[in-house]
């Protein structure tokens, strides 16, 4: 009975040894490099209608999306990755028309739409494989019409620009 326990003990704790191995290599991070520095170069507002803070603020919470979802420190110069670019588009649209009751004014807009887009440029190091340049990154949030853009848009500022960080994390260290 005792020889039984010990084999089944054994068997248990091979199983669990292998499993544990497997685990240990993976990072739960989601950041798929060996690079442990990277530089964040300002992100320049190219647009007509972006606020004249945008590409300030792009630049500082990138690098704070960086540094909350990986364990890359943030250095000023000579990163062994990266990144720089210019915001290249702050455009208000309407969109999906309705019937104008009166008929003596043209269709209102229900709907009109935020859209950012971000160009950038990456240089990973340590694998020259991951580089890229000029690769745009585009996001859009839709608000009614109804609604003053004053009062919304801040909030939809931030939420086109989270999707944005979330491409660039996953187009340069996560390498999906």
């Amino acid at each position: 009975m005792k020889n039984k326990f010990l084999a089944v003990l054994s068997l248990l704790l091979a199983f669990a040894l292998v499993t544990l191995q497997g685990c240990i290599s993976y990072s739960f991070t989601g950041a798929a490099t060996n690079a442990q520095t990277m530089q964040v170069d300002d992100f320049f507002n190219n647009t007509d209608l972006g606020p004249a803070n945008l590409g300030q603020t792009f630049t500082n919470r990138l690098k704070q999306y960086f540094q909350q979802n990986s364990s890359l420190r943030i250095v000023p110069e000579n990163g062994e990755l990266q990144i720089e670019g210019t915001i290249t588009q702050y455009a208000i649209t309407p969109i999906a028309p309705v019937s104008s009751t009166t008929g003596q004014t043209g269709d209102p807009a229900s709907l009109t739409r935020l859209t950012i887009a971000v160009r950038a440029n990456y240089v990973d190091t340590l694998e020259p494989k991951n580089n890229f340049k000029d690769r745009v990154f585009s996001f859009y949030a839709d608000f009614p019409s109804a609604q003053d853009f004053n009062s919304v848009q801040e909030n939809l500022e931030k939420k086109i620009l989270e999707q944005i960080y979330i491409d660039i994390f996953n187009s340069t260290i996560a390498n999906w």
